[in-house]
């Protein structure tokens, strides 16, 4: 057991480059995991790692070894998450990522019934619109609204949602009517900075399915999907978001949707995890229940 701790601080210091990320990626101390490296090394008779004040790299016998550390330790990982859906028991930490705006609508109202199902399961829910490393974060799942693209990574789809330009009232009364995509060009647009096609905002004839886009020039530009919703919300211009977002408002008429014969792109909403022999049950249980979840989304 020992040599497996060792073996795990090994490739922890590998995977980030750093003892110290090393160390805080396992929960200890530094000075532990240093202990931990320099064990294993004594024990072997070997040195894995060259150190010096500026990087680590690994030795020729440390490259040989890392190889068959992974696998040992993947097998160590498959073994216990065999035994664990062997008893049928779904315990442990879950370290799970989703997007912040969709997160707060429409994952965290789900979180406690999970809770009540799997007593023995602890959340550690992180939200942020940026991409993380589920792998080098130390995530089991993560949320993605996105076109994957990641072929590391195993997914699985929780449903789609479709792009909608839409303003408040108040501001289309008052400003040129939006009757064509280009008529997007001369309005007071606020956009959101993470959006995949930049200020680009491309659509689809309902009609004839012919594609067509705009380059939009923001006064406003924010990573919050929330921000665009609410200066939209206060008159400020016309936006580009999702229905999970927008779509209440569209129906109450805070907001209203515009060129009604276009089609904004679609997007896909996925729960994604590191690719493993064998899936351990935290979180097939997880995947599971927002598949069901997500069968009649609430957005739409």
């Amino acid at each position: 057991m020992d040599q497996l701790r060792q073996m795990q601080a090994f490739v922890s210091v590998v995977d980030t480059g750093s003892f110290v990320r090393a160390a805080d990626r396992m929960g200890c101390a530094k000075g532990v995991l240093s202990t931990l490296v320099m064990d294993l090394e004594k024990n072997l008779g070997a040195r894995l790692l060259n150190r010096t004040t500026r990087r680590l790299s690994l030795t020729a016998t440390g490259a040989d070894y890392l190889i068959r550390c992974r696998q040992i330790l993947d097998d160590v990982r498959e073994a216990n998450s065999m035994a664990s859906a062997t008893t049928q028991q779904v315990n442990g930490r879950l370290k799970i990522n989703a997007p912040l705006t969709f997160g707060n609508l429409h994952l965290a109202p789900l979180w406690g019934e999970f809770l009540r199902l799997h007593p023995q399961v602890e959340l550690d829910i992180t939200l942020t619109d940026r991409v993380l490393d589920l792998v080098d974060e130390g995530y089991d799942l993560a949320v993605r609204i996105t076109r994957l693209a990641d072929s590391q990574l195993i997914a699985r789809k929780l449903g789609s949602d479709r792009m909608r330009v839409c303003a408040s009232p108040g501001y289309l009364k008052r400003s040129q009517p939006i009757l064509e995509v280009q008529d997007l060009a001369n309005h007071n647009v606020a956009a959101y900075s993470w959006w995949s096609g930049g200020d680009t905002w491309a659509f689809e004839s309902l009609d004839s399915g012919e594609p067509q886009s705009v380059s939009v020039h923001p006064r406003l530009r924010t990573n919050s999907g929330d921000t665009c919703r609410a200066a939209a919300l206060a008159e400020q211009g016309v936006i580009f978001q999702p229905g999970f977002l927008v779509g209440a408002d569209i129906r109450t008429g805070l907001l209203q949707e515009v060129l009604p014969g276009w089609a904004g792109p679609t997007v896909d909403i996925y729960a994604v995890y590191p690719s493993q022999r064998y899936l351990p049950s935290k979180v097939r249980a997880m995947v599971d229940f927002l598949v069901d979840a997500f069968k009649q989304p609430g957005w739409q």
